[in-house]
C-alpha cells in the first residue's frame, strides 16, 4: 500500500481525519476505528483507480487528506449501494 511518502503513524492520523470528514459529509455513523480504516483504504483505493487512469496525485499530507476523503466517501457510497 502506497502511503504517499508518509509513515505509518502519519497515515493513521491523516486517514482518521479523512475518514471522520467523510463520515460527517456522508452522514454515516461509524466509530473512530472505522474512520481510520475508511480513510486509509479510501486513499489507497482512489490512488489505485487514479493510477490506472494514468493520473499522478502527488505526495504530501494535504494530498493524502483530500484523496483519503474522496476515497472514503466513495467507499461509503458503495457500501450503501450494496446494502440496498
Amino acid at each position: 500500500m502506497d502511503l504517499n511518502g508518509m509513515g505509518l503513524l502519519g497515515a493513521i492520523i491523516v486517514g482518521g481525519i479523512a475518514g471522520w470528514l467523510a463520515e460527517q459529509f456522508m452522514k454515516s455513523n461509524m466509530g473512530i476505528f472505522m474512520n481510520i480504516i475508511l480513510g486509509i483504504i479510501g486513499a489507497a483505493f482512489l490512488n489505485f483507480l487514479l493510477s490506472v487512469l494514468g493520473i499522478y496525485t502527488g505526495t504530501g499530507i494535504l494530498i493524502y487528506l483530500i484523496v483519503g476523503f474522496i476515497g472514503a466517501c466513495l467507499l461509503i457510497a458503495i457500501a450503501r449501494a450494496i446494502r440496498r
